[in-house]
């Protein structure tokens, strides 16, 4: 990004973290190396002057299977829905064993992770926008307009229990 401009990675970032893992679409070197290679990725670009966020918006199991449900037999949402869904409905708890082993290997200091539980969308969102609002300077900051943060939505990783 150049000066002032936002970009956003989605989570594709960190596939290799989680479903390329879980669903075995990497090797377990493969694995390893971009655990051990992204923190130090990230820390570079850091250290060149970008404000860099990493969020994990979390669902607990019953939200995720509404949302599927919905998405499957919604003919507006079905696009959603795809067949890497229905292969990952029983894997729920290796995705939560994969989340915890990415967060001990790629939370740092320099590049912390912020957990935002996202079972409603609305309030993540907000609660998302803050904190980002807060944590960088810039003119006719207005704290009060912004909002505080909820802790019950936002947190570090190790605040994270699975639900």
């Amino acid at each position: 990004p150049t000066t002032g401009e936002i970009v956003l990675f989605d989570r594709s970032w960190y596939n290799r973290a989680g479903v390329e893992h879980v669903m075995g679409f990497c090797t377990a070197e493969e694995h390893a190396d971009f655990l051990r290679e992204a923190p130090q990725f990230e820390s570079h670009l850091v250290r060149d002057g970008i404000h860099f966020f990493k969020f994990f918006l979390s669902i607990g199991r019953a939200t995720q299977l509404k949302r599927f449900h919905d998405r499957r037999h919604s003919p507006l949402r079905s696009w959603k829905f795809s067949p890497m869904d229905k292969a990952s409905l029983d894997k729920f708890d290796t995705y939560t064993e994969a989340r915890d082993e990415m967060f001990r290997f790629t939370h740092t200091t320099t590049c912390p992770w912020t957990v935002v539980r996202a079972n409603d969308k609305r309030r993540a969102r907000l609660n998302t926008m803050r904190h980002i609002l807060n944590a960088i300077d810039y003119a006719d900051k207005d704290p009060k307009r912004i909002g505080k943060i909820d802790p019950k939505i936002v947190s570090p990783p190790d605040g994270l229990h699975s639900t």
